[in-house]
């Protein structure tokens, strides 16, 4: 995969047999961080991080009666490169939509996650949302220029970065 074009990169709904090949490919290209909230224990991808993986997307992304979230695997040429969630946060009489894009570090640079992050703006804006918010650590520079890119406002804390588009 030398490049991405935008006819390449497909937005595919998460099921169970792409949760399992969505797991291999954040193992492979992704610091649990990037894609998991922060556990005890040891660093990297522990047997416990990956039933934690599966457990969080089949509770939040897969299971009719616990689903709060729209998930999907990034797909480029066919192959898994990462994934992505929406989950609409209700906040008085407006809809925050909370959203989180990985993409495997060897699929990074081209484009991808910024195409992704354009679609969900517009998957959210449809959905009904006031408010498109994501969240990264400090040291995540492309993601931060990827939100602004996108006319995000950047607030810059002392343990993460938070961003938001009024949509």
């Amino acid at each position: 995969m030398s490049g991405a074009s935008d006819s390449e990169i497909v937005l595919t709904p998460l099921d169970e047999e792409a949760l399992v090949r969505l797991l291999d490919v954040a193992v492979e290209g992704a610091d649990p961080l990037d894609v998991l909230p922060p556990m005890d224990g040891p660093p990297g991808w522990t047997p416990e991080r990956r039933e934690a993986f599966l457990t969080f997307h089949r509770r939040n992304s897969l299971d009719p009666d616990t689903a709060t979230t729209t998930a999907w695997t990034i797909q480029v040429g066919g192959t898994i490169v990462g994934g992505a969630r929406l989950h609409p946060v209700h906040r008085g009489k407006s809809v925050e939509i909370e959203a989180q894009v990985w993409v495997a570090r060897w699929a990074r640079g081209r484009g991808i996650g910024k195409w992704v992050t354009e679609t969900l703006i517009d998957a959210a804006r449809e959905g009904g949302g006031g408010r498109y918010v994501a969240s990264t650590t400090t040291d995540n520079k492309a993601a931060q220029r990827l939100m602004k890119s996108v006319g995000a406002n950047v607030d810059l804390r002392e343990d993460g970065v938070d961003s938001h588009l009024e949509i």
